[in-house]
């Protein structure tokens, strides 16, 4: 926005390439920070929210009390209608309300110059009248337990000092400066524990005296920027010595110097060590310039003073031991003034990026881990806005969650930070053409009040809850819980695996020499029947499911396979065999199918209808109605005994065209085939049968407006309520009149749900209006959809906001009650990874998270989740396995699935086994069979040695007693009995007496 050429300065800075040694900092761009899609978390306890202002774009009242002329005053008043600007200086307490109103408990402002001492002249008697009112206004911040912290000077300079001497091109500033700075101190520091000596002197040097954008306006010569910032950070560095000295013994405060700057990237990404030179120079030609000699070496950056020799000043080797150090924190400002100066800096294969977290770990990195406060942040919105500053919202949560970031993947060690700015004032050069506050003002009405807009609404909860807090919960999910997997259409795969069993020929190999497989003529063998196990694709396709670990599998059958013409007359039956011989497997397998009977895709050239149909104009056509209906009676007859729970359509709300006829004929489809289970299988099948709904959620792109909630529920209303309302509701209550059934048809469709299906992905934001008018709404629900751009994106932008399941299954509960159990019968995230598929595995914990939140916090009465899909085909997406060559390859994520089902959720730290669910015979559980169950292991232990034991017992027990036996046989007299032969004595005899006999016969 700048109307000011700023090409003097790159020209300065820039003048030559001469290469230098990189700063540590430097591998920032060679090696990116650590990824992290962080988007919740609090931050430390004790950390200052605060709020800012500065003296000239709010007070006003620029010659009141006995103020004097600034050099912006001057500046300025050519371009100024109105000088009352915010009326800050009047309406203080106006101000301290809306500080009051955040919550914050930090509040910076500036003091101004000629307001103190209007001829500039820090020794002469000050204007009481404005010690008074920052007197009056430091008191009442205490009172109200927040912590003042105080700019000396925000680049109002009395005009008299810029006409006197030549404002900071005279070194004389330097002591004129300490002397003002000593009386701030002494006047005000007993309850001023935080103390800014200057905001921004980049800005000031640059814009002030070099491109004369900036009041007080010097285009000179070309060292004018580099001698002004010489005096700056001699005074800045004089004012510091002082209070060391005078003031920290007895008032304890810390000082320090607000440094604003950008952030560069290599253009395109390309991180040569010739680009990373040019990104580490351009940071250092401005915070660098005046971070370096105070909180590093006490001297310019090298490549600074390489790039500009003869123009910029020198330090002393005394100066810079005195200059060195001087700050008790680093304070810093990212705001677009110093980014829009940067643009003109980038001008060698680099681009400027709003990256407050680099910014942070680069001043980490480069000056040894100092505290930082962020004393200035925010974004900035055209006057026209008024109190809907949607996007200032979206800006100001990008920065914080920056900082959050930095703070805890990082370590920056951040205390702090001030959202700028309080009010509406008159933004520099800007005038009144942009707004930075978070309170609105009417520059038209004398009273100047203060309206919260928006974003002070959203600063004001955030400032509540410390951050963005994450209420993680531990617990399990039940044993009848559904963990599922689900897939689109099974296709159906005749190729056998034994052809020997069913091919009736005999062959020869190699009989002529050509090494070919021939059939022997006139010789015909017999075949066996054909078997399930000759499809070798069902084996290794439910193989794949057992590794993670599902109870569930929910698939689809091809309606083009089995019935190509639409009806029963076409049936395919080896095609019926190859998805009964699916269901079989998986019940061999204890793994319980979810079929669904039409699962629309929109890559098949007829949406995956059997062509007749298609041609016949689809669902259009109320004839696919009957047909559909005898399509599922007939899946009903062939699949039914192994099938527990039926999806009839799959979002039915995702074929849409461009009438309400095609929403009538689906929900009339859907009906009558649930009707047909109803009444002809439910009793010897005993299934549950519904339809899946795409069940994305939509957040108010601005949640404190009622127009956007008002988007929000007429999208949810489209989206969901025209479908479920006549089935579960028996009417159609929305405001979209475009289905119009009769009072029979929505008698027909009532209470058609066995249970709620749904499919849910992401979350997107939605609007009444869209900040861009060239893209138009949509025709159907009248509203534009967005994306918050802090969420975490996948590679087909989808956006990662797992807290919108939570208030998707909260808003279905609300509206439709817990009487239905609902399932999300798919979700999942795409992943271009090949194996550690991280994005995948945070989707999967995160979401699986929310939804345990959902049944326990909120009492949704949610029955099972599916993970979607179980395998990748082509390219790397939704896939739990890879698969390339015809190799699967199971993913990180698979694991971790399998994980969380083993321990049937997110159980303590304290209780990490896996969670048994055997249940009994009568389905009931009691706590000794749980225990039993998980000590299996101990308890067959215990039995062997129970048993071993038992026996060396029996064992000993015996050979005592035969020992006694012994021993009292020796001691008897025998006694003569009559001889009797043994058994095996008589036995020969016998034996050849049978013989004998055997003989003569």
């Amino acid at each position: 926005m700048l109307r000011v050429s700023l090409t003097l300065i790159p020209v300065l800075l820039w003048a030559r390439t001469e290469c230098v040694l990189l700063g540590k900092a430097s591998k920032l761009w060679l090696q990116p920070l650590n990824e992290t899609d962080l988007q919740t978390g609090t931050f430390p306890s004790g950390f200052l929210w605060g709020v800012g202002t500065s003296a000239f774009p709010t007070e006003g009242s620029w010659d009141a009390d006995g103020k004097g002329e600034s050099v912006w005053d001057r500046f300025t008043h050519h371009s100024r209608t109105d000088d009352t600007a915010s009326d800050s200086y009047a309406q203080w307490e106006e101000d301290l309300k809306a500080v009051q109103y955040l919550g914050v408990k930090l509040y910076a402002f500036s003091l101004s110059w000629p307001r103190l001492f209007p001829d500039g002249d820090p020794t002469a008697n000050p204007n009481l009248a404005g010690v008074e009112h920052y007197r009056r206004l430091i008191r009442r911040l205490k009172e109200r337990q927040v912590e003042p912290v105080v700019t000396l000077f925000h680049w109002d300079l009395p005009q008299v000092l810029q006409e006197r001497s030549g404002g900071w091109l005279n070194q004389s500033m330097v002591d004129v400066f300490a002397d003002y700075a000593a009386f701030c101190f002494r006047t005000f520091g007993g309850e001023v524990r935080f103390w800014l000596t200057m905001h921004n002197p980049f800005l000031l040097a640059v814009q002030g005296y070099g491109t004369g954008a900036h009041a007080p306006g010097v285009i000179g010569d070309p060292a004018d920027p580099f001698i002004a910032a010489h005096n700056l950070i001699r005074a800045h560095a004089k004012a510091w010595h002082v209070y060391h000295t005078h003031f920290r013994p007895h008032q304890g405060g810390q000082v320090s110097i607000t440094l604003g700057s950008h952030w560069v990237e290599p253009l395109h990404g390309h991180a040569t060590l010739a680009n990373v030179t040019l990104c580490q120079k351009s940071m250092e030609a401005v915070i660098g310039w005046f971070a370096e000699p105070i909180f590093g070496s006490g001297d310019y950056p090298e490549s600074l003073k390489a790039s500009n020799r003869g123009v910029i000043p020198e330090f002393t080797a005394e100066q810079r031991l005195y200059v060195k150090g001087t700050a008790d924190f680093f304070s810093l400002a990212f705001g677009p003034e110093t980014l829009r100066v940067a643009r003109g800096l980038a001008r060698f294969g680099q681009m400027v990026a709003l990256d407050l977290r680099k910014v942070l770990v680069w001043v980490q990195q480069t000056y040894w881990d100092p505290q930082v406060l962020v004393a200035e942040s925010g974004w900035f919105s055209v006057a026209s806005v008024g109190v809907e500053d949607t996007v200032a919202i979206y800006m100001m949560k990008k920065f914080i969650i920056q900082v959050m970031q930095a703070v805890s993947v990082d370590g920056v060690s951040v205390f702090g930070y001030t959202a700028w700015s309080l009010v509406d004032g008159f933004e520099w050069n800007d005038g009144y053409s942009i707004r930075r506050g978070l309170f609105y003002i009417d520059f038209s009405q004398p009273e100047r009040r203060r309206i919260p807009k928006t974003s002070a609404l959203f600063y004001r909860r955030l400032v509540r809850d410390n951050g963005f807090p994450d209420d993680r919960i531990e617990g399990r999910f039940p044993c009848d819980f559904q963990f599922g997997v689900s897939e689109s259409v099974l296709q159906v795969h005749l190729r056998p695996f034994s052809p020997q069993f069913t091919d009736p020929h005999l062959y020869r190999w190699n009989y002529s020499g050509d090494s070919a497989l021939r059939p022997v003529t006139g010789i015909v063998l017999h075949t066996r029947a054909a078997q399930c196990t000759d499809f070798l694709y069902i084996q290794r396709h439910l193989s794949l499911l057992g590794v993670t670990g599902a109870s569930h599998y929910r698939f689809a059958l091809d309606w083009t396979q089995l019935m190509p013409s639409g009806d029963p007359s076409s049936v395919n039956a080896e095609k019926v065999r190859f998805y009964r011989c699916v269901l079989s497997e998986l019940a061999r397998r204890g793994v319980q199918p979810v079929v669904t009977l039409y699962h629309p895709s929109f890559r098949s050239p007829s949406l995956g209808l059997p062509e007749p149909l298609h041609a016949n104009g689809g669902w259009m056509n109320g004839s696919t109605v009957e047909a559909f209906v005898q399509y599922a009676e007939f899946c009903y007859q062939e699949f039914g005994g192994l099938v527990p729970t039926w999806i009839t359509i799959n979002e039915p709300n995702r074929l849409m065209e461009d009438s309400g006829a095609v929403a009538r004929h689906l929900l009339l489809a859907h009906a009558r085939a649930w009707h047909v289970y109803d009444t002809r299988f439910r009793r010897t099948q005993g299934a549950a049968v519904s339809f899946a709904l795409h069940a994305d959620w939509v957040e108010p792109a601005n949640p404190f407006l009622e127009s956007h909630e008002a988007a929000q529920q007429r999208f949810l209303l489209f989206e969901l309520g025209r479908f479920l309302d006549p089935l579960i509701k028996g009417r159609d209550s929305t405001p979209f009149a475009l289905i119009g059934f009769t009072d029979d048809e929505r008698e027909e469709l009532k209470g058609t749900l066995d249970f709620v299906a749904l499919n849910h992905f992401t979350t997107r934001l939605v609007s009444p209006h869209d900040p861009n008018p060239a893209k138009p709404p949509n025709q159907d629900h009248g509203c534009w959809l967005m994306t918050d751009f802090t969420w975490p994106l996948s590679h087909k932008e989808q956006a990662l906001v797992p807290w919108g399941l939570r208030r998707m299954l909260g808003w279905v509960k609300d509206r439709y009650g817990d009487g239905l159990p609902i399932i999300i019968t798919a979700s999942g995230v795409d992943d271009q990874a090949p194996h550690n598929d991280q994005l995948r595995q945070r989707y999967i914990r995160n979401y699986l998270q929310e939804a345990l939140k959902a049944r326990e916090l909120d009492g949704v009465n949610l029955r099972g989740f599916y993970i979607w899909k179980l395998q990748d085909h082509h390219d790397l997406q939704f896939g739990l396995f890879s698969s390339a060559a015809h190799h699967s390859r199971p993913k990180v994520s698979v694991s971790l699935y399998r994980d969380i089902i083993a321990h049937r959720g997110f159980p303590s730290a304290a209780d990490l086994r896996p969670f048994p669910c055997q249940v009994a015979d009568n389905r009931t559980s009691c706590e000794l069979c749980t225990q039993i169950a998980e000590n299996k292991p101990l308890l067959f232990f215990c039995a062997c040695v129970s048993v071993s034991v038992s026996m060396l017992s029996a064992l000993i027990i015996i050979s005592v007693v035969r020992r006694r036996r012994m021993r009292m046989r020796k001691r008897m007299p025998i006694n003569v009995r009559p001889q009797r032969f043994a058994v095996q004595q008589r036995f020969p005899m016998m034996k050849a007496a049978h013989t004998t006999r055997h003989l003569r016969r």
